[in-house]
């Protein structure tokens, strides 16, 4: 993995939030899978780490943004945790898993990467967390990759184009999205392989 992708180590990400400004808008769920490699050069996901995250003292949420996430962020059983800690629960196995690979960095692949890419930033810059394991800028986007490889950028037809299940009622949930978007990254960069071998 050390030597794929420029000793980066791809980290699937999906974030719920309370609409669309990283800045102002609350950071209510972020799911992530490490990506790993078999010995023959194959790429899978590793299983999902998700937390759900207690808005910010002030954070928007657009009525219209929890309609489509269907996140009520202050149920009693939704086991929240605050932002700071919540980065640190998932940061810490990115990190661990970044050092296992000999790699130097994270970069965080997504759907609309530059989405939630920009509210990991912005949380990492309120709480002031220290050695963020993601690249501050690069990332891996699955809306090119899909738009090359199928044609497709919307991820639940580019799910279907790649044969994979689609679940309508589990999306926009981060911990779907995710395991989705680990699944077509993975499909993509192992045809690319398969291809060019």
């Amino acid at each position: 993995m050390s030597t794929r992708f420029r000793g980066f180590l791809p980290v699937v990400v999906d974030v719920e939030t309370g609409g669309f400004n990283a800045k102002t808008d609350a950071l209510l769920e972020v799911a992530i899978s490490i990506i790993g490699m078999n010995d023959d050069g194959t790429l899978y996901p590793e299983p999902i780490i998700s937390t759900h995250v207690i808005p910010f003292e002030g954070a928007n949420m657009d009525p219209k943004s929890m309609e489509v996430n269907g996140i009520d962020p202050y149920h009693p059983l939704r086991a929240a945790r605050a932002e700071r800690d919540a980065l640190s629960y998932l940061f810490q196995p990115i990190r661990q898993a970044v050092k296992a690979a000999s790699c130097t960095r994270a970069v965080l692949v997504g759907h609309n990467a530059f989405f939630d890419l920009s509210f990991i930033n912005a949380c990492v810059e309120r709480t002031g967390v220290k050695r963020n394991p993601f690249h501050p800028f690069s990332n891996f986007d699955t809306v090119t990759l899909c738009g090359l490889a199928f044609g497709q950028t919307v991820l639940a037809r580019a799910a279907q184009k790649a044969d994979l299940p689609w679940d309508q009622s589990e999306a926009h949930s981060a911990v779907y999205d995710t395991q989705m978007t680990a699944d077509l990254f993975c499909n993509v960069i192992n045809n690319w392989e398969a291809l060019h071998r």
